[in-house]
């Protein structure tokens, strides 16, 4: 499958051109993928730190399930919750960021194709993108 994208998308003898925009390609997607995680560990982190330094004296009961509060189920409620400085807001910022990691690197593979004006990849990058923006975002709204 590889020979067949290069000998569509280069002239005969210019295969060198599509490898090495191929290696960019994914040294752009592993350093986008190394430090979406690395951000949101590191906001996790901070928001753990600051809750524990907060809450840790308080008791705990695992008897009675008490699930998540409403504000912190929806992208726009985790940002209320930020600017009204809830700690758990910032663990939650985290973890929206380490979700739309992902997001991120089939939305920047979908514009290098595009680039590339490879349209079959792209076509299909885009039928990825929008199944994962819906299962994002689609429950709210």
């Amino acid at each position: 499958m590889y020979e067949d994208m290069t000998a569509r998308s280069n002239p005969p003898g210019d295969e060198t051109l599509d490898r090495s925009q191929e290696a960019k390609l994914e040294n752009w997607i592993s350093n986008l993928l190394r430090y979406g995680v690395q951000i949101a560990s590191f906001i996790v982190l901070i928001g753990g730190i600051l809750y524990l330094v907060r809450h840790h004296a308080e008791p705990v009961d695992y008897r009675v399930f008490r699930g998540e509060p409403a504000i912190y189920r929806s992208p726009a409620g985790v940002v209320q919750a930020l600017f009204e400085g809830h700690r758990r807001g910032i663990i939650q910022l985290g973890l929206l960021v380490l979700i739309a990691t992902p997001i991120l690197r089939v939305l920047l593979s979908l514009v290098t194709f595009l680039r590339w004006r490879d349209y079959t990849y792209a076509a299909i990058t885009f039928l990825v993108l929008s199944g994962l923006i819906y299962s994002f975002v689609g429950a709210y709204f």
